[in-house]
């Protein structure tokens, strides 16, 4: 075997390897195929709806229940079907 013959099959575990590499990348990360949200999705953008009534106040940290809570009977909000 020649000094030639020999160096090209040491050049090919290199550069089979960064081409094993890159079509593994290409394959997984899908960069040409993927969904550009900010360039390609069209947001319009509308005024806020809704009202400025005020529902309700809790000062200070003085409750140490939330009025309405369900701690004690959980399945109260479950509604069966029958």
């Amino acid at each position: 075997m020649s000094d030639d013959s020999g160096l090209w099959l040491l050049a090919a575990g290199p550069a089979g390897a960064t081409a094993l590499y890159w079509a593994l990348y290409r394959y997984y990360r899908n960069t040409d195929k993927s969904h550009g949200f900010e360039h390609e999705t069209d947001i319009d953008a509308k005024p806020v709806t809704g009202s400025e009534r005020k529902v309700g106040e809790v000062k200070g940290t003085q409750q140490r229940r939330i009025d309405g809570d369900n701690v004690g009977d959980y399945r109260q909000r479950v509604k069966r079907l029958r």
